[in-house]
């Protein structure tokens, strides 16, 4: 699905997080609180962290008495208000009658609130009940919200227009994502709505609806006090919009990267580009894209506003045949993670930056061992390389290695594709549960490009510690933890030990050399040196 770039560019207000503001994308904190003391709390907090208006959940509040909570709240209110009193057959906590409900959002309408929220279900009872009198000072959005789904684009474009016929002056529709490409049909309504227009897509796989709406031209996107605490699943938190994705600076010709993967939200990928791009003076947003269905993902986003991916487990070896073009190491490889489409043709382009990062960093910390001895050989020349995995990783590590003039054994739970990846690259093969038991000769080299040890299950390892003794070297692909199980232990035996970041920050660079075609000016490279610095401290 091609997203058309409809909107025109424009300068707002200057916002949170410095410059001008490129959107007009309101950005809302819910309050959740159970006391309307703490609401009050939670609206300055709001406004410090630099919310445009704060949605108050009455629903939420263990006691409500309309007559006198609504005008302390209302009056000398620091930020717009919008007030929503959710009932539980749309996903709320009022389990009242729909009457007494009503009674509190007229008053709130009467008292000069800025907003109120009134589900579509019963939206025309609510205007019968105010007799279809108006409020100047309130906006009203009528809301609608699936929590199982999200509808086809013909249906919502049918719920758009009987939301309209209620006479909101704001459309709101929340749906479900069962896959990221769900989140499309939203936007394509979005795009070419002609009324003020909320369409958040919830869950995990609906994520960028929350932020790219501001590209888009959402009315406005909902972010969370503190993690964890959400109105609805899937709401980023407030710091987040506004320092990580740089939410007021994304517009309608700022371009979208990110990283397709599964799980996703453990990578660092995002903190390190936005914050470049950021520095750097770059329009480009990178976001986190839980994908199913690689190729499905790659036709439907096929606008040339998104223009670069980073991809990680486990679609490394599926992205080459995704590719129109792929770059000879990546095709020698059988993996890519990297793709970018050119903007000349739309076609897209695959690239292989992880054997750079990781056999680099296993070389640097040779030579560390060795006192920086050694020329332009590979310290890597001749040493036995075990690798863990035979996917996307595990077949870059295996390459590099090779390439060096390492002997390369690859060791995976299925014997099978370790003895097809050995065969491909010239080595040799093993069970991965023979692991423990194999010592040839002393000094080798063991990579691990699995994700065992990864956040959560950090206790898990994929050989036994006193296996370890007899590797001079070991490297593991997970960075998150920094030190993993499997790493601490090989310290604890005597061997060097190289995180995953390392080779995280490594390919990195290579994917935004190929992103920016920044290679070349220096000053840029030291920037995102710096940058990256700062990321493998967090």
């Amino acid at each position: 699905m091609d997203i058309p770039n409809v909107l025109v560019a424009s300068q707002f207000s200057a916002g949170e997080g410095g410059g001008m503001r490129k959107n007009p994308t309101l950005l809302c904190a819910p309050v959740m609180a159970d006391s309307v003391d703490k609401m009050h709390l939670d609206v300055s907090k709001a406004k410090a962290s630099g919310a445009d208006l704060v949605e108050i959940r009455l629903d939420s509040l263990k006691t409500f008495n309309p007559s006198s909570h609504l005008p302390t709240l209302i009056n000398n209110r620091p930020l717009p208000l919008l007030f929503t009193y959710r009932p539980n057959w749309e996903g709320g906590m009022y389990e009242g009658d729909d009457n007494t409900r009503f009674h509190a959002l007229r008053l709130a309408m009467e008292l000069g609130a800025d907003y109120i929220d009134i589900e579509l279900k019963v939206a025309n009872q609510f205007y019968d009940f105010i007799r279809g009198k108006t409020y100047d000072k309130t906006k009203v959005i009528v809301s609608s919200h699936n929590y199982q789904q999200t509808p086809s684009v013909e249906d919502l474009g049918d719920l758009v227009a009987r939301i309209q016929a209620t006479r909101a002056d704001i459309v709101k529709i929340a749906t479900t994502a069962l896959e990221i490409t769900d989140v499309a049909r939203m936007f394509q309504i979005m795009v070419h709505s002609q009324v003020p227009f909320i369409g958040l897509v919830m869950g995990d796989r609906g994520l960028i609806s929350r932020i790219l709406c501001a590209k888009f031209g959402g009315y406005l996107t909902f972010g969370t006090l503190e993690s964890g605490v959400v109105s609805a699943p899937g709401q980023p938190t407030l710091k987040d919009l506004l320092h990580l994705y740089n939410l007021r600076q994304v517009g309608p010709d700022t371009k979208v990267f990110g990283i397709i993967g599964k799980p996703v939200g453990h990578s660092k990928s995002p903190t390190l580009f936005n914050e470049a791009f950021k520095s750097l003076g770059i329009n480009g947003v990178y976001v986190f894209l839980l994908v199913d269905d690689l190729a499905k993902f790659l036709s439907t986003y096929s606008s040339t506003d998104f223009v670069g991916f980073s991809v990680t487990i486990p679609h490394k070896e599926a992205a080459v045949t995704c590719c129109d073009e792929v770059d000879p190491v990546a095709k020698s490889i059988g993996a890519v993670n990297c793709i970018i489409r050119r903007p000349t043709d739309g076609k897209l382009i695959g690239y292989n930056t992880d054997y750079v990062g990781a056999i680099s960093a296993i070389e640097d910390g040779l030579r560390a061992k060795q006192n920086g001895s050694g020329t332009v050989v590979s310290p890597l020349a001749g040493k036995l390389f075990v690798v863990i995995g035979a996917g996307g990783a595990g077949k870059a590590l295996a390459y590099g290695a090779k390439e060096k003039g390492a002997r390369v054994v690859i060791a995976n739970r299925t014997y099978d594709r370790a003895r097809e990846l050995a065969d491909l690259i010239g080595g040799d093969a093993l069970a991965l549960a023979d692991l423990d038991n194999y010592h040839p000769e002393d000094g080798m080299i063991l990579a691990n490009t699995t994700s065992i040890g990864m956040q959560p299950k950090v206790d898990e390892t994929p050989v036994s510690k006193h296996a370890l003794k007899y590797y001079s070297l070991v490297f593991d692909a997970v960075y998150t933890p920094k030190m993993t199980r499997l790493l601490t232990e090989a310290e604890e035996s005597g061997a060097t030990v190289v995180t995953g970041l390392e080779m995280f920050l490594g390919q990195a660079y290579g994917q935004f050399e190929k992103y920016t075609g920044m290679q070349h000016q220096s000053s840029s490279s030291k920037k995102l040196w710096r940058i990256t610095d700062m990321v493998s401290k967090l």
